[in-house]
């Protein structure tokens, strides 16, 4: 006998699913990597290539190794879980501005014809939305459980953003990860509607 699933439950589900299958579909890529011939890689966001804007829309999606994945992969699931807490739509309009506005940084930044991969810009973005989001017009109490997280992954994150931002290694974008933040603090302000007041 089955019983059926409470809305709030389901709600939960679809939310949190939607970083589960965007992770999940950066594995298969990966994976297809690995076994066909060539290599993905190529499709990354190449700077100043008019013919590479593309790569906003797959670098992320793309990884130079194995290793490189793994690295990303925590971080993305933590992060972009607390991003999912406010739905499945706002979380895919989130990574699409940190996408678009972290690519465009990144092609116009990095020098020309550097090769861009990696998912990492969403993770920056992420944070950058999390610690952000406090500052959403909200209802108090959201906006108090907001700076609660914010704290957490502050301390938890926030020496591995700052080095990553400022005292990345050779052949780490630091440009992603900052232009990667930044949309992700753009985002917080965008698609948020004023709750309607109570009439008196």
């Amino acid at each position: 006998m089955t019983t059926p699933r409470t809305p709030a439950r389901q709600s939960a589900v679809a939310r949190f699913a939607s970083p589960v299958i965007l992770l999940a579909l950066m594995w298969a890529v990966q994976l297809a990597d690995a076994v066909l011939p060539g290599s993905f890689t190529g499709f990354g966001l190449r700077s100043w290539d008019l013919s590479g804007l593309g790569g906003i829309v797959l670098s992320p999606l793309l990884h130079a190794n194995w290793a490189h994945l793994i690295a990303n992969s925590l971080p993305f699931l933590v992060l972009g879980c607390l991003v999912a807490i406010e739905g499945a739509a706002r979380f895919w309009l989130v990574t699409a501005i940190i996408a678009v506005v972290g690519g465009a940084g990144t092609w116009l930044v990095n020098a020309p014809g550097t090769l861009t991969v990696g998912a990492s810009v969403l993770v920056f973005g992420y944070f950058g939305y999390v610690v952000m989001r406090v500052f959403a017009p909200g209802r108090v109490a959201h906006r108090i459980g907001y700076a609660l997280i914010a704290v957490i992954v502050i301390v938890l994150y926030g020496t591995a953003m700052f080095v990553g931002v400022f005292g990345a290694a050779d052949g780490v974008s630091w440009q992603a990860h900052l232009f990667g933040a930044i949309g992700g603090g753009i985002a917080v302000f965008i698609g948020r509607f004023p709750s309607p007041g109570r009439r008196t």
